[in-house]
């Protein structure tokens, strides 16, 4: 089972970097993200992410 494990907090930590990444360039760019909250897709400003 630990190389199932692995390979799990693996793509977790790319998961996570990919995410940073994009929340990232959008603050650069200064265009707001869409996120999925309550059932809906809504537009938050990169900055109240971090």
């Amino acid at each position: 089972m630990k190389k199932l494990s692995d390979l799990h907090d693996k793509a977790d930590e790319a998961m996570k970097k990919a995410i940073n990444n994009v929340v990232e360039q959008h603050k650069v760019s200064g265009r707001p993200l869409a996120v999925w909250k309550n059932g809906k897709t809504i537009l938050v400003s990169p900055d109240s992410l971090k």
